[in-house]
């Protein structure tokens, strides 16, 4: 009996949760900000052929960003060698700077020291939550279940660090019809974050105070990695804003890199077939 009445208080909470939630949903907005996949106030680091499908800074005072190439960063998306503004609303880092602190500043369910995945919560409905643990760590598979909706929003107030271990997943489930996904998930850090070797990750990490690592192989679907007052280092990573729901109401990260090896034989392959058509054009 007491299991069913914790269960009926744990799904009115949802609900509550949700409804209030959605109400102050659009109160997160990246503005300027939006556009970028990438912004490191202390410069942007890149080792191996990571692929930004969006842009990639540092900030004005601390504009360096190394890497690329090997680094791509995938037309629209721009590199900035200059940096980008950091002085106030208006400006990437200042938009970005607000967007944290109103993620923050949301009323939320107190998860405490809990942990994300295997071993500790493994699926939570959209919503705000906090904790309290000094480092949030996320271990295996933990899904976002949608309940039925492509616009799902999650915000996750971490006071301190979040650490994912290698080959973590973070996975939306019971999203709408398929298509593209245009709900939310912010990560608000407020010290740093360090995403494990081949991680697939989904949401925008924003944080404070320190810096930002993707390991090896880890790639970040549905958002992107703003470090609001150091670095992001990045090594052989996948970075996507955009993100799609499949037949199956489910959402997941983008796929790794491809190998050097197997961009080189694509390449040749490609070269092969520009080849042979340029040849048939010329016997017509």
């Amino acid at each position: 009996m007491r299991v069913r009445v914790k269960q009926m208080k744990l799904s009115l909470f949802f609900v509550i949760s949700l409804l209030t939630f959605n109400a102050h949903a659009s109160i997160i907005n990246l503005g300027s900000a939006a556009s970028f996949s990438v912004l490191g106030e202390a410069g942007v680091t890149n080792t191996g052929p990571s692929s930004i499908f969006g842009s990639v800074a540092g900030s004005t005072g601390t504009p360096a960003v190394t890497g690329f190439p090997p680094g791509q960063v995938i037309a629209p998306g721009v590199l900035f060698p200059a940096g980008a503004g950091n002085a106030g609303l208006g400006t990437p880092f200042g938009d970005a700077t607000a967007a944290y602190n109103t993620a923050m500043g949301l009323s939320g369910f107190n998860e405490g020291t809990a942990s994300l995945g295997a071993g500790g919560l493994l699926s939570l409905a959209p919503g705000v939550y906090n904790f309290t643990s000094a480092t949030v760590l996320l271990n295996g598979l933990f899904q976002l279940d949608a309940m039925g909706s492509n616009s799902a929003e999650w915000v996750f107030q971490i006071p301190f660090a979040l650490t994912t271990s290698s080959a973590s997943t973070v996975q939306i489930i019971n999203a709408g019809s398929a298509g593209p996904f245009t709900g939310s998930i912010t990560w608000a850090v407020g010290s740093d974050a360090m995403i494990g070797t081949t991680t697939s990750f989904l949401g925008t990490v924003i944080s404070n105070s320190a810096g930002d690592q993707l390991l090896t192989g880890a790639t970040i679907g549905c958002g992107r990695v703003i470090s609001l007052t150091a670095s992001v280092t990045l090594d052989t990573n996948v970075i996507q804003s955009g993100c799609q729901v499949t037949s199956g109401g489910i959402v997941n990260g983008p796929s790794s890199v491809p190998e050097p090896g197997t961009i080189t034989f694509l390449s040749f392959g490609l070269m092969v077939v520009w080849l042979k058509r340029a040849r048939l054009t010329r016997r017509r």
